[in-house]
């Protein structure tokens, strides 16, 4: 398939999830490296993302938060998928340097 021009390449989608915050932590999701995975086509987009647990109460509203950010960005008739993986399992690793420095963890 050809490439859609007016869909944004994969830089200009982790530029608009560094705008979703992790509320409990108060953090962006690309810092804590929650994203795993951008694939771009030109008919939709299609994010892979974690929390840092299971358990997180928060995951349906950052998810949201997500398709929302995404979306801005899309031309019309541009889909946008949020799937919430938990395979790898989160680890501090995944964090950005500064990330691990704001909470004062080793790099």
């Amino acid at each position: 398939m050809e490439a859609n021009p007016k869909v944004p390449g994969e830089e200009a989608v982790r530029d608009a999830l560094r705008l979703v915050d992790d509320p409990e932590v108060g953090m962006n999701i690309v810092d804590l490296g929650l994203v795993y995975r951008i694939d771009i086509g030109p008919e939709r987009v299609r994010v892979e993302l974690t929390m840092t647990t299971p358990a997180c109460p928060l995951g349906d509203l950052i998810t949201d938060n997500c398709r929302r950010a995404v979306g801005a960005l899309l031309p019309e008739g541009v889909g946008v998928d949020i799937e919430l993986v938990w395979d790898p399992p989160w680890t501090p690793d995944r964090m950005s340097e500064s990330a691990r420095q704001t909470f004062g963890w080793p790099g």
